[in-house]
């Protein structure tokens, strides 16, 4: 299926691994004019390299640049002055109990999750709803619907996500430009893969033993009763990025594995 994206320019925030890679290299493999962002120019540069391996007639360049403040914001706009397509992908998570969260987690959870995607649509929205066509994205989480008790301040920025997402999709009316939210299920990112590996060494089991015991004891409701890959989730962004998703907006759309036990 062609989604019509040549031609079209994407940032996707916080994108050197993960879910924000897959997302870039699929859009990327897609015709677009990608931007990869991180904090490190080692990162980054191993971001594009690894994009070229896969599409050598990508067009992809790099931002060097924190997104989860301010300053590394205003970077970003300098350096990348118009997207046609902006993914908020940025985000940290951190079990603790919640008598454990301190004020300086709180707020450097919703830094980063929420200021993040606030600060980048604030600059990239008004040029979108100009030139009369644009997407953006926020990656949230299934944990937005069902608060992880394990993490609470992670799933409370989630929702939070949900929430300015369609806020912001209310400004796009009568437009060409849209706002949706993602909300992936467990995902094998970069951290799973390495929480699962060192677990699974801890105890002497296998990685498949460990998955098979999260999904019966954590995360039951799951249906599919497994990590989703990351390409799972870059290739549900990839299409709310496209044209051919013009009448999705406002949206909160789930790549969860059936985790979420609602019809609506």
């Amino acid at each position: 299926m062609d989604l019509k994206l040549q031609g079209k320019s994407a940032l996707v925030s916080g994108s050197t691994a993960g879910i924000g890679l897959a997302i870039a290299q699929n859009l990327a493999q897609e015709g677009a004019s990608v931007i990869v962002n991180g904090r490190s120019e080692e990162r980054v540069t191993q971001a594009i390299a690894k994009i070229k391996q896969s599409t050598p007639e990508a067009k992809v360049t790099g931002v060097v640049a924190d997104a989860a403040t301010k300053a590394g914001v205003e970077q970003i706009f300098r350096q990348v002055p118009h997207v046609d397509i902006l993914v908020n992908n940025l985000g940290i998570y951190e079990p603790k109990a919640f008598v454990d969260i301190t004020d300086e987690d709180w707020l450097k959870i919703f830094e980063v999750n929420v200021l993040s995607g606030v600060r980048l649509s604030r600059q990239y929205l008004p040029k979108l709803l100009e030139q009369n066509w644009g997407r953006i994205i926020f990656i949230s989480s299934e944990s937005a619907i069902q608060i992880p008790v394990e993490m609470i301040h992670y799933g409370t920025t989630k929702t939070a996500q949900l929430a300015i997402a369609r806020g912001l999709a209310e400004i796009t009316v009568g437009t060409a430009v849209t706002v949706n939210s993602v909300l992936p299920g467990p995902t094998r990112s970069e951290g799973v893969e390495d929480f699962i590996t060192n677990l699974a060494n801890q105890r002497n089991i296998s990685p498949a033993e460990v998955e098979a015991e999260f999904f019966q004891n954590v995360r039951p409701s799951s249906l599919i009763k497994r990590f989703a890959t990351n390409e799972e989730v870059a290739a549900l962004v990839v299409y709310l990025s496209s044209p051919l998703a013009s009448a999705t907006n406002g949206a909160a759309v789930r790549v969860d594995g059936g985790v979420i036990r609602s019809i609506v």
